[in-house]
C-alpha cells in the first residue's frame, strides 16, 4: 500500500464556497449551543448595524431640519443605546468563538497524532517528519485562525451585505440599482480567480512543510554534517527550500490581498454613483436629504463588509488548504489489520514463515516464497550481506510490515490476529539504534507495559534483580533515577542500548530479536548481556542479526538472507563461505 502523502493541487480547488465552508461544519461537532450563542450576537450586531442609517436619516429629516432639538436628543440618545448594544453583542461573539476556534485546534492536532500513531512504520518510510509536523502545528492553526477570527466575520459581513442590499432596493430602486452595480462586478471577477487563491495559499502550505523537512533533517543529523564538513549542503538546501517558501508565500500573499484594492475601488464607484444620482433626486425632491445620507450609510454597510470579505476569503483559502492537508492524514488506514483470532497450536513451532514474499513500495522484491520455522527456546542468527533482508525479516517477524504474499504464524496462528498489545508483550525487538524518551531510565524501560510502569521502585528492583539486569542497571550513576534526554549527549550510545536491552529483556517475550543489538556496546558488556540472554526462559527464541560472526557462534542454526531468500547455512564455517560469496556477487 503506498502511504506517500499528496503533494499536489488540492482536488477541491474550484469547489463553491458554500460546498467549501460545509465541509468545516463536521469540525463544530460538540459546538453547537457555543456557535449558536455567537450566531445571536452577530445577529444583533448585524441588525443593529442596519438599523443605525435609518434612525440618522430620521434625524435629519424629523428634527435636524426642523430644529427639534429635544427630539434629537432623545433620538440621539436611542442611537447610542444602540451601539452599546452592538459593541456588547460584538465581544460576546468575538470571545465566543475565540473559545471554539482553540478547542477546534486541540480536538484536531490531537485527533491528527493520535492518526499518525495508528500508522504503520511504512508511512513514516515514505513521509518526511518535517512535513508531518507542519500538518499538525501550522495547518491546524489555519483553521483556528478562520473559526476563531473570520467564521462569524464571514457570517456577519454576509448578513450586512444581504441586509444593506435589501434595503438599498426596498428605499429607492433605481438608486439602489446604481449603487449595486460595482459590486456585481467585483463578485464575477472573484469567482474567476477563486481557483488561482486556492491553489496558491495551497502551494504556500505545501512549501512551508517542505521547509520543515528540511529543518528536522538537518537538526537530527547535525552532527554528521560538522563531521564531514558539510554544512554547505544543508545550507544550500534549507537556501532553495526557504526560496520556494518565500517565493510561493508571496504568490499566495498576492492572491490574498488581491481582492482587497478591487472591493476598494468598486466602493468608491458606488459611493460617487450613489451621490451623483441622489443629488439630482434630491434636487427634483424625489427623494430627501436625510434619505440620501441614510443611502451613503447603506451604500459603506455593503460596502465595507466586502471589502473585509476580501481579507476573509484569504483567510478562508488557507484554513481550507490547511483542511485538505489535515484530511489526507486523517483518511489514511493502516494495512496492519487484526485479523478476527485464531486457536494457538502449542505443539508446532514458535513462529513460521509460509510462502512469504515481500517488497517495498515501488522497489525491487526483498523476499520471495520464504518458508521456515523457528522452533521455541533456540537461538537463531540471520547473516548475510547488507542490504540482503536481514532487517527486512526481523521487521517481518514483529510484524512491522505484513508480506505481500504468504502469512507468518505464531504458535500455529496467523501473526495477524494478534493484537498490537498482545503482539509488543510477546515479541521484543531491539534496534541498532534504540530511541529513548526524555524522562529517566525508570520511564523508559517502563514504556509500554503497564505492569512494570505500576511497579514500586523497591519491587520493580527485585524484579531486576530476578532477571539478572540490576548488574547493567549499575552503570547508570542514579541508577533508576537517571535522567535520560530523547536530543543531546547525555549518555552515550552504548548506555542507550543498554537501556533498550533492559526494556526488552525485563518483559521476558517469547521471541526476542536483536538487530546488531551489541555493535556499540563494549566486549565487556557484551559478555555481560550474552550471560544474561541464556538467564532468559528456556522457552524464549532469540533471532540476532549480526556482521561480527563472533556473536552469532552460540547460535542453534544460522540462516544466510540474500538475493530473496532465506537459507539454512549449516555449520559456522559454511556460514562464513556463503557470507564471503554473498558480499561478492552483491
Amino acid at each position: 500500500m503506498n502511504y506517500k502523502l499528496n503533494t499536489r493541487e488540492a482536488d477541491t480547488i474550484k469547489e463553491p464556497i458554500w460546498v467549501a465552508l460545509a465541509r468545516l461544519v463536521p469540525l463544530m461537532r460538540g459546538e453547537g449551543g457555543k456557535v449558536a450563542i455567537a450566531f445571536a450576537a452577530i445577529l444583533m450586531t448585524s441588525g443593529l448595524a442596519l438599523a443605525a442609517p435609518l434612525i440618522i436619516s430620521h434625524i435629519i429629516d424629523s428634527f435636524i431640519t426642523t430644529k427639534n432639538y429635544p427630539g434629537l436628543f432623545s433620538w440621539s440618545g436611542l442611537l447610542l443605546a444602540l451601539f452599546l448594544v452592538g459593541l456588547v453583542s460584538s465581544y460576546v461573539q468575538t470571545r465566543t468563538m475565540g473559545g471554539v476556534g482553540r478547542r477546534i485546534l486541540f480536538n484536531l492536532r490531537h485527533a491528527v497524532f493520535t492518526k499518525l500513531q495508528d500508522l504503520p512504520v511504512a508511512f513514516f518510510n515514505e513521509n518526511r517528519a518535517g512535513d508531518l509536523i507542519s500538518r499538525i502545528n501550522n495547518d491546524t492553526d489555519k483553521l483556528n485562525q478562520f473559526f476563531a477570527q473570520a467564521l462569524l466575520q464571514f457570517l456577519g459581513n454576509v448578513f450586512l451585505i444581504v441586509g444593506a442590499g435589501v434595503l438599498l432596493l426596498v428605499l429607492n430602486v433605481r438608486l439602489g440599482a446604481v449603487a449595486l452595480v460595482p459590486a456585481a462586478l467585483v463578485l464575477v471577477i472573484t469567482q474567476l480567480v477563486a481557483g488561482w487563491v486556492k491553489r496558491a495559499s495551497f502551494k504556500s502550505l505545501q512549501t512551508l512543510g517542505s521547509m520543515s523537512g528540511e529543518i528536522q533533517e538537518s537538526l537530527a543529523n547535525f552532527k554528521v554534517i560538522v563531521a564531514f564538513n558539510r554544512l554547505d549542503y544543508f545550507r544550500d538546501k534549507f537556501r532553495t527550500a526557504n526560496a520556494a517558501n518565500y517565493a510561493a508565500s508571496i504568490r499566495a500573499g498576492i492572491a490574498g490581498n488581491i481582492f482587497i484594492p478591487l472591493y476598494a475601488l468598486a466602493a468608491a464607484l458606488g459611493q460617487l454613483a450613489v451621490l451623483a444620482y441622489g443629488i439630482g433626486l434630491v434636487s427634483t425632491g424625489q427623494i430627501s436629504i436625510g434619505l440620501l445620507i441614510g443611502f451613503l450609510f447603506y451604500v459603506l454597510n455593503f460596502y465595507t463588509p466586502l471589502r473585509q470579505l476580501a481579507t476573509i476569503w484569504a483567510s478562508l483559502q488557507l484554513a481550507l488548504a490547511g483542511l485538505d492537508r489535515i484530511s489526507e492524514v486523517l483518511a489514511l488506514t493502516s494495512n496492519l489489520v487484526t485479523l478476527p483470532a485464531e486457536p494457538a497450536t502449542a505443539a508446532g513451532p514458535l513462529l513460521a514463515f509460509e510462502n512469504v514474499s515481500f517488497h517495498y513500495p515501488g522497489g525491487r522484491s526483498v523476499l520471495r516464497a520464504v518458508n521456515f520455522t523457528l522452533e521455541r527456546g533456540k537461538t537463531y542468527a540471520l547473516v548475510g550481506p547488507t542490504g540482503g533482508g536481514k532487517t527486512t525479516t526481523a521487521s517481518l517477524m514483529a510484524r512491522l510490515y505484513d508480506p505481500a504474499e504468504g502469512r507468518i504464524t505464531l504458535d500455529g496462528r496467523d501473526i495477524r490476529t494478534l493484537t498490537p498489545e498482545a503482539r509488543a508483550a510477546r515479541i521484543g525487538f531491539i534496534l541498532q539504534e534504540p530511541f529513548l524518551f526524555t524522562g529517566t531510565v525508570r520511564d523508559n524501560i517502563s514504556y509500554g507495559d503497564r505492569a512494570i510502569a505500576a511497579l514500586s521502585d523497591a519491587a520493580l528492583t527485585a524484579r531486576l534483580d530476578a532477571a539478572g539486569l540490576s548488574a547493567l542497571l549499575s552503570r547508570f550513576d542514579q541508577g533508576l533515577d537517571t535522567p535520560v534526554s530523547s536530543a543531546g549527549d547525555s549518555m552515550s550510545l552504548g548506555q542507550k542500548q543498554l537501556i533498550a536491552f533492559i526494556r526488552a529483556a525485563l518483559r521476558q517475550p517469547d521471541l526476542l530479536v536483536l538487530d546488531e543489538a551489541t555493535a556499540n556496546i563494549d566486549t565487556v558488556t557484551e559478555q555481560l548481556l550474552g550471560t544474561i540472554l541464556a538467564q532468559l526462559p528456556k522457552t524464549t527464541t532469540k533471532v540476532i542479526i549480526a556482521h561480527r560472526l563472533n556473536t552469532i557462534d552460540t547460535a542453534d542454526e544460522i540462516f544466510f538472507v540474500n538475493a530473496t531468500s532465506v537459507t539454512p547455512a549449516g555449520s559456522m564455517q559454511n556460514a562464513v563461505k556463503m557470507l564471503m560469496d554473498g558480499m561478492v556477487t552483491s
